[in-house]
């Protein structure tokens, strides 16, 4: 489990996020919500190792994480696949996968006969860079190469942005076969209400880098959701 606890975060003199606590359990997908710039995207970041934090302690299942660097919070077990995918344009779309090998042990170093189930598409362009796939393809590799890490955490910062409809539907779809599979814990953040609210197990909304709600999904109304979001 992930456990965020009192988090602060600071870039330069602007202090960015204020006392963030959450809770990412195994087999359930939390949903960071809030308009644009509360600070959601940092919050990733944070937990990822990719920016420092300013207070507070971050833990994987009792290990603490505090200001370890994206290679040691990947080795862990969290896996972030951030905003805009960062796939790389000129390897294909094989050796983008493989670039996630560098988290695991030599013997574990292989592309799992499941990725490609659970994408397809990937199987059909392997020999394909990885620039030359559509956006929606693009963030397909990216979650991928993510889950070859072997992640106890999967972070995804806005997986539909700029995607088309019958690829977020599959998105979708692949987030909920991980989450009902019990073993990854998910925290996403996602401005697209209705894909969010389809998927959540917990919602935590922040409104200018603090957390102004935090409810299990079954015990907060769309409504109630969609207020807090819409400020």
């Amino acid at each position: 489990m992930l456990n965020v606890e009192n988090l602060t975060l600071h870039y330069g003199a602007s202090q960015i996020l204020w006392g963030v606590s959450l809770a990412a359990h195994p087999g359930a997908v939390t949903c960071v919500m809030g308009t644009n710039g509360v600070g959601k995207t940092s919050l990733l970041r944070a937990i990822a190792g990719r920016h420092r934090h300013s207070g507070g302690t971050i833990t994987l299942d009792g290990q603490v994480l505090d200001h370890v660097g994206a290679a040691q919070a990947a080795q862990a077990g969290i896996a972030y696949v951030p905003q805009g995918r960062e796939i790389f344009p000129l390897l294909t779309v094989t050796e983008n996968l493989q670039t996630a090998f560098a988290c695991l042990p030599r013997p574990e170093r292989h592309i799992p006969p499941r990725i490609y189930e659970l994408f397809p598409v990937l199987e059909q362009m392997k020999s394909r860079r990885g620039g030359d796939l559509s956006g929606g393809q693009q963030q397909q590799l990216a979650i991928a190469r993510a889950l070859i890490a072997r992640p106890k955490v999967l972070l995804l910062d806005e997986p539909t942005e700029g995607i088309q409809p019958n690829i977020i539907k599959q998105i979708g779809k692949v987030i909920e076969l991980l989450r009902d599979e019990g073993e990854i814990a998910v925290v996403l953040v996602e401005q697209y209400f209705d894909f969010a609210y389809a998927l959540a197990d917990e919602f935590v909304v922040l409104n200018r880098g603090a957390v102004v709600l935090q409810k299990p999904a079954k015990e907060v109304t769309r409504d109630e959701i969609l207020a807090r979001v819409s400020i």
